[in-house]
């Protein structure tokens, strides 16, 4: 099996480096292909390590990028944060991929400063797959750019169709609009624009526009929106899962035949546990940049933030960086 390395910046996030050390150890267990540089305050995490693990190596870094930091402050004065360090880890070849739970908009910032942007591309993407009983598609941008134009969307459905070709082996995935309507005169101008630039395509498979509900139906492979949309519309979703699984564990416990049911049910509700569980599918992908760069929630748990290292190790060995290199020149407008 090819060996992966992946930097970790331990410091970010809203539960503190215990939850990385505890993600680390548990991914380097189940993984003996993956090294890990964990990347923080050395004297804090090495206690928090206590043994020496042959797979897993203390970065120093003197900072910390705080979650409700600018990022143009971030930018100018924490180059040696544990965000900025776990970035150049990447850019220097020492490590292949990168996780970090700290703020979004910094991460970006350091991710186009120090990796780079494809050619033609202007701006990173989040995406992540979204389960549905029959399949995942991955939905771009999760909330990189609040405001996109019709440009944007193209390149993020450009990128979209790429990953998803790398993740889900799929030869032609399909691309979709996330619209208010399934109709041709509905949504913003931008959306009406990059509707158009997609059907000029003779080389992208896009399929029209689809609505919120579309997301968990297997009706598309890519959606496509700008970054508030999609925020919105993940955020959405996870809560409704939340919800779905506290109003279950009410109804199997309010009463003996409730729990006599629910005994019964435990198989069933494992496995709609494991399709439904937002920490179970943590882990966003930075597209755009030239490099593995997954971005996980701020409030990761220990399971949320394996998941995470999960994904990074995953695009590492399916090498999807270089996947879509190879190929935007031909997709570009």
């Amino acid at each position: 099996m090819k060996q992966v390395t992946v930097a970790v910046d331990a410091m970010s996030g809203d539960h503190g480096p215990a939850v990385v050390v505890f993600a680390a150890l548990k991914a380097v267990k189940e993984n003996q292909a993956l090294s890990l540089l964990l990347v923080g305050n050395q004297h804090e995490l090495e206690a928090l390590l206590q043994d020496d693990h042959p797979r897993i190596r203390v970065v120093q870094a003197l900072d910390i990028v705080r979650m409700d930091e600018r990022p143009s402050h971030a930018l100018r004065h924490k180059q040696r944060s544990s965000m900025a360090v776990t970035l150049q880890l990447v850019r220097d070849s020492q490590a292949q991929g990168c996780v970090s739970a700290g703020n979004t908009g910094a991460l970006m910032a350091f991710g186009r400063s120090i990796l780079r942007m494809y050619p033609g591309i202007e701006r990173p993407a989040i995406t992540k797959l979204i389960p549905s009983p029959r399949g995942r598609c991955h939905v771009l941008d999760l909330g990189a750019n609040v405001d996109a134009t019709a440009e944007n969307l193209y390149q993020f459905g450009v990128m979209g169709s790429l990953m998803s070709s790398a993740i889900n082996n799929l030869q032609e995935p399909r691309i979709a609009l996330l619209n208010v309507g399934e109709e041709e005169i509905k949504g913003n101008e931008q959306v009406r624009l990059a509707s158009h630039m997609f059907a000029q395509s003779e080389t992208l498979n896009y399929i029209g526009y689809v609505e919120g509900s579309d997301l968990f139906r297997d009706v598309a492979d890519v959606v496509v929106c700008d970054g508030f949309v999609g925020n919105v519309a993940l955020k959405t979703g996870e809560g409704v899962a939340r919800l779905l699984g506290e109003l279950l564990e009410q109804a199997f416990s309010r009463s003996v035949y409730g729990r006599i049911v629910g005994w019964f049910a435990r198989p069933i509700l494992g496995r709609l546990e494991r399709i439904i569980d937002p920490s179970r599918h943590n882990g966003a992908s930075l597209l755009g940049l030239q490099g593995v760069v997954i971005k996980s929630h701020g409030n990761a748990n220990e399971r949320a933030m394996l998941a995470a290292i999960r994904q990074a190790v995953q695009e590492v060995q399916l090498e999807v960086p270089r996947r879509i290199n190879e190929r935007l020149d031909d997709l570009l407008m």
